[in-house]
């Protein structure tokens, strides 16, 4: 496991970690996701705190592209089969490091960019062989605000956490 504090990108699967892992479909063919606010404003923190993120999702989906927009995503990377390469040359284009790099997973196709990562990370519902070989895993399921208690983790593990809250505590009162 890499220092938290060597940590530059958060990279995320989606469905399963972002969502629950429901799938909608509805009458029209057109798909609908839900996305934990928790989990938004998390990953809101972490670009204050001066930290990237990307969504690196084995399916193609409008929902999960307007979700990165909506979260000023840099890098959503969707329709990928086989996430490894693609979280390599992610890495190389940011001119990262893996242990600059926390990825966080929920099924076997996430298990290699697990074990790459510097923070391998899988959600409280992560298949078993995922969980085994993760650094941390959550206590909140995917979709639940797992990605929210992993920002939290690592802000509060690396000494950023303080000054992010300072936006949302009043100033002390005087006496």
């Amino acid at each position: 496991m890499a220092n938290l504090a060597d940590i530059k990108l958060l990279v995320m699967d989606v469905d399963g970690v972002l969502t629950d892992g429901t799938l909608i479909i509805n009458a029209d063919g057109s798909e609908s996701k839900g996305f934990n606010s928790l989990d938004g404003h998390g990953i809101r923190m972490w670009q204050r705190a001066g930290l990237k993120a990307a969504f690196l999702s084995g399916r193609e989906s409008e929902p999960t592209r307007r979700r990165a927009q909506q979260l000023e995503i840099d890098h959503c990377i969707q329709d990928c089969h086989n996430k490894l390469p693609a979280l390599k040359d992610l890495a190389e284009k940011l001119r990262l490091p893996a242990e600059a790099i926390a990825f966080i997973g929920d099924d076997l196709t996430d298990l290699p960019s697990i074990r790459y990562a510097g923070f391998g990370v899988a959600v409280a519902n992560a298949v078993n062989e995922v969980k085994q070989y993760a650094d941390y895993v959550t206590t909140r399921a995917g979709g639940r605000g797992a990605v929210r208690e992993v920002i939290e983790y690592i802000l509060k593990n690396t000494g950023r956490w303080q000054q992010l809250m300072n936006r949302y505590l009043p100033p002390s009162p005087t006496t």
